[in-house]
């Protein structure tokens, strides 16, 4: 069965507006009608007050007329404790009431009923007011009536007028608003069109942005932002694999012309160097696929930690981070951060470790503050001149781990970018005994991970390296 074509935006939103507007105008003039007619029927009975007022105050002078002058519509009765009419209008019935005796009795001083209209000669409907004039031993009942055909008449015209006019106007305000939602719309189809434009490649990573300040040109700006976020990724995820490509295929090459002069001149290779230069070359490989795998984890827990930002019911202090900063969720324990680092220090003879004089408690991932030291300490043992010293120290809320070593140093400028992966420089640091240009930036990374930081620093002569932690 196939699948009815769904209305476009721009055709609900009409639709939606012209209901609305449809519904709003039905109210209004459901409104108009019934406050007209009430006020009508309010006008209607305040001039038949009047009257009968006017009426009851010429009994009280004994100066009533027989006929009432009265205004032509209006029919005005006098009638005496029997229920016998002693005075009227020139209009009005001589003998009988206008209304019935239980009608008369019934009917409040002051209030008014309708009645039909048929009874007295009028058409449509009469309205009847009652007013009792006076002395109380003999007191007379003076009724006006007034015919509300007019009224009848105006309201109906009236509804008529709106019947015929409220379509016509939502079919008008409908046009109006179909070219108004077009024109509000069409920065969105222009966004619609740059998207399609991108996608076939005809068309650069930017969309247009409009002119005007509205929701729309934050769209269009946020849009691109993300576009060019997603396109800085796009240039370093190349650049890391052909980086990662250039790494690999260097001891791949190695062993490849070790092994193919060994096959051709059997004879001559000194096959126990010959593995010993393959073990070598494999053992870079591993290091460099352990270190590539580290830095994919650290990519996807970095990712983790956004989307957990996002979540308000997953921060435990709003942020998606505890208290000192760190990513929160994480398998952090209880170290000695003394002891960690002493150890990982003893692994290497030629570095020097000052033990702190007391426990250095931190909430951390040993293994990943392991890794820091150790990456580190192997930069800063392959160059060296003589020493290399690992120490641990207090700084008010945070602790310290520093790295010092005696040799070329890395120049102020190059400092921020060594922790960018692959990084490679120029000086004499640059000439790396196997280092595969990703331990500074696993640093970096694992740190981050902890709530801290890690800078370069001279070390007159050398390279200081100082991370921070949060306790």
């Amino acid at each position: 069965m196939r699948r009815p074509r769904e209305l476009s935006l721009r055709a609900r939103l009409l639709l939606v507006a012209a209901a609305g507007l449809t519904m709003g105008l039905a109210a209004g003039g459901i409104l108009l009608v019934v406050v007209l007619g009430y006020a009508q029927t309010r006008s209607v009975h305040s001039e038949s007050m009047d009257t009968a007022q006017g009426v009851a105050r010429l009994i009280e002078q004994e100066a009533l007329p027989n006929p009432i002058p009265v205004t032509p519509g209006v029919q005005v009765q006098v009638i005496d404790s029997q229920d016998r009419v002693t005075a009227v209008s020139t209009t009005a019935d001589r003998l009988v009431p206008i209304l019935y005796a239980e009608e008369l009795r019934d009917l409040p001083d002051g209030r008014s009923v309708v009645i039909p209209g048929n009874r007295i000669g009028f058409d449509g409907q009469a309205r009847v007011v009652k007013v009792t004039a006076g002395p109380p031993t003999d007191p007379l009942r003076i009724l006006v009536a007034r015919s509300t055909n007019e009224i009848t008449q105006s309201v109906h015209l009236l509804r008529i007028t709106l019947l015929i006019l409220f379509p016509l106007l939502v079919a008008l305000l409908a046009a109006g608003l179909w070219r108004a939602l077009g024109a509000a719309l069409r920065p969105v189809d222009a966004l619609r069109a740059g998207a399609e434009e991108i996608t076939g490649g005809t068309r650069e990573g930017r969309l247009p942005v409009p002119d005007s300040r509205d929701e729309i040109f934050r769209l269009a700006v946020t849009l691109n932002g993300m576009l060019h976020r997603l396109d800085a990724a796009r240039a370093r995820q190349r650049a890391f694999v052909a980086d990662a490509a250039h790494e690999l295929r260097s001891p791949l090459t190695n062993m490849r012309t070790e092994l193919e002069v060994a096959q051709r001149l059997p004879d001559d290779t000194d096959w126990p160097g010959l593995a010993d230069d393959l073990l070598a070359d494999v053992q870079r490989l591993s290091r460099l696929v352990d270190d590539l795998l580290l830095l994919a984890r650290q990519d996807e827990n970095a990712r983790q930690d956004e989307n957990a930002r996002q979540d308000e019911n997953t921060r435990p202090d709003g942020n998606g981070r505890d208290g000192n900063g760190r990513p929160a969720g994480r398998r952090f324990e209880q170290i000695d951060l003394g002891q960690l680092v002493g150890e990982t220090a003893q692994r290497y003879p030629d570095v020097t470790y000052r033990d702190p004089d007391a426990p250095m408690p931190l909430l951390a991932e040993p293994d990943a503050l392991a890794r820091v030291v150790a990456n580190l300490l192997d930069n800063a043992v392959r160059h060296r001149r003589s020493q290399v010293v690992a120490s641990v120290a207090e700084d008010g809320p945070h602790l310290l781990i520093t790295v010092t070593d005696d040799g070329p140093g890395i120049p102020e400028a190059d400092r921020e970018r060594v922790f960018q992966r692959f990084t490679r420089l120029d000086d004499a640091r640059a000439r790396d005994a196997g280092g595969s240009g990703l331990g500074l930036a696993i640093v970096h990374e694992l740190v981050r991970k902890h709530g801290g930081t890690v800078t370069l620093g001279d070390a007159q002569p050398g390279l200081k390296a100082v991370v921070r932690l949060p306790r």
